[in-house]
């Protein structure tokens, strides 16, 4: 496969952005000989209706399983597909939701789920078979690859491109790994991943052309906005200059937040629930459902310019395939400014904390979202842990100039504005001047178009924006002690990547007293900061589980090599950021049995170990 891949990235001609979004996907791309030319997006071919096959700009990330009465459905590269992904297959969501995959990229990111199990659709129909998180982003990324190959008239192939695909900035490793795996299972192994946010600042770059470097100087910080339909990412972009030159770095990225347009309709969706329970009808789990699908509609609609007073919202009843059998609601413009508004973008004191509930001891099977809604809190508590950015002795809340919106959700004229507004409120409070924003052609083809534009700036045409990891990271160290009854060793937190480190860069630790255990099975635990800035390599922690955040931990068993079970052996560490953003950890023995041993540990959800 690495031979593949090198033999495509030599006779890639694309640089190909793919967005694969909660709601939509999108694709860009930009030829990689000749004159430097702007990415340009893709119109994907899909089904819009059960006989009709367009190319749109947009790909909805839905899936589709038809009934068997259905019949086959034909697309271009297969008369008779076994389900349909788009347009057609989101139309379906509100009257068919237990035969309809949504969102399944917020399940891609579930902490605690088995990304490989069959979980989606919830509910599903009897005679669905549900498939997994992984399957769901392999559908989507296959689908995507069939229309770009069924599109041109070249006989160019998706697989022998450069493929720059967009994850959340706050996807942990185990997140990339499993996006990486849907993107390989899909043939696309010339791959690279970037972070959305920083997608959007490429496309705002290629946007701007020249003239960014006088929109932008020396010191100034850009504030990275994007909500999706899943995810809620803040970043900050600081401009520091370099050689005499302008430079963009990546100086800080905020925590997972699965909050986004998804939250939003089913906020509305309740609203229309306790509309029609009012008026004497039931609404089951099946039903709020589709009412939630339908919900996004009206609120796209109501949100967008020039939208009517109101809209109708049909929600099929149980059972019933007509119109005429399915139960009405409406939802006016002003519900949905007041619900979307007040209740995601209140205006809110820069101090303010995001509430904390109490958990009960039972829950139903579900998606984690954030316990605060507010956004704008979520952006305050981002601000205000990123103080320390420009360094010591300055605000008690990180102060950006200027403002990037991203995301579907900023369409709307009147969310940004609230946003900017509130945040423009707190640094005035703190004698700040206020931040202005800067424009963005396109809420929704953005990020393919930035991660289109990345794959030229990989080959050096184009403005890099620095940026490495968004934070240090560390592996548990078991501290040397006696053994104490009822008490179990201390663990240290070994720094083996500095906040910053750049994709593909490697370190060796320093000289340490390390060993490991082979033959048995042992556990590696993984500590995270996004605020310890100064940490180097070889940096000792104590007590880690008060000031880190703690990564999902790898059980594995190490070959022993022809060493007995349970042997300890000296190792020396080196430390790698792969170019997908994960980490790799590499014990080296330092009496190796055969040459070049060493064993490999990467902080993925598979959590293998590479062979001597």
């Amino acid at each position: 496969m690495a031979e593949k891949a090198e033999e495509n990235r030599v006779s890639a001609r694309f640089s190909v952005g793919i967005d694969l979004g909660t709601t939509h996907c999108a694709l860009a791309e930009a030829p990689l000989e000749g004159e430097l030319s702007s990415p340009r997006t893709q119109p994907i071919l899909q089904l819009m209706a059960r006989d009709k096959v367009d190319a749109v700009p947009l790909l909805p990330s839905f899936l589709y399983f038809p009934h068997s009465a259905e019949g086959s459905l034909a697309l271009p590269w297969d008369a008779s597909a076994p389900l349909a992904v788009g347009h057609y297959a989101r139309r379906r969501a509100a009257e068919s939701p237990g035969r309809v995959v949504a969102s399944s990229k917020s399940w891609l990111s579930h902490p605690t789920l088995d990304r490989h199990a069959p979980v989606l659709p919830l509910n599903a129909a009897e005679d669905v078979a549900p498939v997994s998180p992984v399957e769901a982003a392999y559908r989507l990324l296959e689908h995507l690859s069939e229309a770009w190959n069924a599109s041109r008239q070249d006989g160019l192939r998706l697989d022998d491109q450069d493929v720059v695909l967009t994850v959340p900035a706050s996807f942990d490793a185990s997140a990339r790994e499993c996006t990486v795996e849907a993107a390989l299972a899909a043939g696309l192994d010339q791959l690279t991943l970037l972070e959305e946010p920083q997608a959007a600042f490429y496309a705002w770059l290629d946007q701007r052309g020249d003239d960014w470097r006088s929109d932008l100087k020396v010191g100034d910080l850009v504030l990275v906005v994007d909500v999706g339909g899943g995810t809620t990412d803040f970043a900050a972009i600081l401009l520091a200059e370099q050689d005499g030159n302008l430079e963009p770095r990546r100086v800080a990225v905020g925590q997972h937040l699965l909050l986004g347009g998804d939250n939003m309709d089913l906020a509305l969706a309740h609203l229309v629930r306790q509309k029609l329970e009012a008026q004497g009808s039931a609404i089951d789990s099946w039903q709020l459902l589709a009412l939630t699908h339908a919900a996004r509609e009206a609120k796209e609609t109501l949100l967008s310019a020039g939208a009517p007073e109101s809209v109708s919202v049909v929600v099929p009843s149980r059972g019933s395939q007509l119109i005429g059998g399915s139960l009405r609601s409406t939802l006016t413009r002003e519900e949905v400014e007041r619900y979307v508004v007040e209740g995601f973008f209140p205006n809110v004191p820069w101090e303010q904390v995001p509430r904390q509930r109490a958990r009960t001891a039972l829950r139903q099977r579900g998606l984690p979202y954030a316990e605060d809604p507010a956004i704008t809190t979520q952006l305050a508590a981002f601000l205000r842990g990123q103080s320390g950015v420009r360094g010591p002795g300055g605000p008690p809340l990180l102060t950006p100039s200027h403002v990037l919106f991203n995301g579907g959700v900023f369409r709307s004229e009147l969310l940004r504005q609230r946003l900017l507004d509130t945040l423009n409120g707190w640094l005035s409070a703190l004698g700040a001047p206020p931040a202005s924003a800067l424009p963005n052609l396109d809420y929704d083809l953005a990020v393919a178009r930035g991660a289109s534009y990345y794959g030229l700036v990989r080959r050096g045409r184009g403005i890099r924006v620095r940026g490495g990891t968004a934070q240090a990271f560390y592996v548990g160290i078991e501290s040397p002690m006696p053994a104490v009854p009822g008490m179990e060793p201390p663990t240290n937190a070994l720094c083996v990547a500095p906040f910053g480190m750049e994709e593909g860069s490697r370190v060796e630790l320093p000289d340490a007293e390390l060993g490991v255990v082979v033959g048995e099975s042992v556990t590696f635990r993984f500590f995270g900061s996004s605020t310890r800035r100064d940490d180097v390599v070889g940096t000792l922690l104590e007590a880690p589980e008060r000031e880190l955040t703690e990564l999902a931990p790898i059980a594995i068993t190490l070959p022993a090599q022809g060493r007995n079970p349970g042997d300890y052996v000296a190792v020396s560490l080196e430390a790698v950021i792969t170019e997908v953003g994960t980490l790799a950890l590499f014990a080296r023995p330092r009496e190796p049995r055969v040459p070049d041993e060493h064993w490999k540990v990467e902080l993925s959800v598979r959590g293998e170990v590479a062979s001597p």
